[in-house]
């Protein structure tokens, strides 16, 4: 398993069909932890607060706020990349991100890029994304709520996680293998929220607990979610609200007009790869899974990392379980990308061969002549993984 369960996919979060949580500007993560009283809440149980989360499947009310994403798992850093969602800034760092939610077919979406941002605006039959340092703009034609929710996925996939997206991979965990616990009442961006506590059972998980913060007034919707590696005291990965208001946003956020010169295509939503088509046969042949869980192990040919790296994807479990804070500009190939990882990697052997293994707080990679192993899980995992590779 990556760092939460199926990190190296983006599923829905806090807004019917996919829609994000939201964020503007932010810094650092102190911003989502400062210390505060525990509330005064009524009595919840594990069982209670874990149905809440992963059972409603309702609409969320209308929302708008600030949710910052950070990481830091001591993965080597690498000259940075301005783009959010590119594997060279899936390292360590912040990232934000800024939605306005209206209901099911009014979204607006937010997300900072080098000398601009990237926008996607939902409203009613009409979705737009727009790019300001280019000046691009497609609209797109979404007269089905199907449509709708296609385009709200694909998006989603290519912001920053949000926190219903970590917290429903999370759950995603929760079975025999798994604690379920309450930790004391917090208080996230002004709001009052229990403190759900899920924590693998076995020692082969290099994950010690998982916190997912729960909205008191509103037990469907995650306000943060922290991870901690084995041991320790402060999260190496965490997303959660800088700031978060129940309102109706505007009708204003969700009207779009292109600017002065913008260069406009119009296309069907299909044709941005809006579709819920499956991965092709021939892409998904090169992935399989070992074990299943806290435990579960990608696998995935060595040359696929390159070629990852190269599109800029947020796919794989060394992807999602960061952001990159290097700051520097440009942006890499995938072979010095790549290379950067295994120069941080020594070499090991065992009876499954030999290889090259990094580690860092909360995953380990291990890169054999034909494949890479990555998971949330101890080297001696990885190399019964790789013992299993055909």
């Amino acid at each position: 398993m990556s760092v939460i369960p199926r990190f190296s996919r983006r599923s829905r979060w806090v807004i019917p069909a996919g829609a994000v949580a939201a964020v503007a500007a932010v810094a650092t993560v102190s911003a989502i932890t400062v210390a505060q009283a525990a509330p005064a809440l009524p009595a919840r149980t594990p069982a209670e607060l874990l149905a809440a989360v992963a059972g409603d499947r309702s609409a969320p009310p209308p929302l708008t706020g600030t949710v910052v994403e950070t990481a830091s798992l001591g993965v080597p850093q690498l000259p940075g990349d301005y783009n959010p969602t590119s594997i060279t800034s899936l390292l360590a760092g912040s990232h934000t991100l800024k939605v306005w939610y209206g209901g099911p077919a009014r979204l607006r979406l937010a997300v900072p890029v080098q000398l601009g941002e990237t926008d996607f605006i939902l409203n009613g039959t009409t979705a737009w994304l727009w790019q300001s340092n280019t000046d691009a703009v497609t609209k797109f034609v979404v007269p089905s709520r199907q449509s709708r929710e296609q385009a709200v996925k694909r998006v989603a996939s290519r912001v920053p996680l949000t926190p219903q997206q970590a917290a429903q991979q999370a759950l995603a965990a929760v079975g025999p293998s798994t604690r379920v616990t309450t930790e004391s009442n917090v208080t996230v961006a002004g709001e009052a929220a229990y403190q759900l506590v899920i924590a693998p059972k076995s020692s082969g998980s290099l994950i010690g607990k998982i916190t997912i913060a729960l909205d008191a007034q509103h037990l469907s919707v995650p306000l943060r979610v922290q991870v901690f590696a084995r041991g320790a005291t402060s999260p190496a990965f965490q997303v959660g609200y800088q700031s978060i208001s129940f309102v109706q946003p505007a009708a204003a956020n969700f009207s779009f007009t292109p600017p002065p010169g913008a260069t406009v295509h119009t296309a069907r939503a299909a044709e941005a790869g809006f579709s819920s088509k499956p991965m092709p046969a021939s892409q998904a042949s090169q992935f399989q899974v070992i074990g299943k869980n806290w435990l579960s192990v990608a696998v995935l040919p060595a040359s696929a990392l390159s070629q990852v790296a190269g599109k800029g994807n947020a796919a794989g479990v060394a992807g999602q379980a960061a952001r990159s804070a290097s700051g520097g500009g440009g942006s890499l190939s995938g072979g010095e990308v790549f290379g950067a990882i295994l120069g941080a990697a020594h070499p090991v052997h065992g009876v499954w061969g030999s290889g090259r293994l990094l580690r860092t707080a909360l995953l380990s990679m291990l890169i054999t002549n034909g494949h890479v192993l990555a998971g949330a899980v101890t080297p001696s995992v990885l190399y019964a993984a790789a013992a299993q590779v055909k």
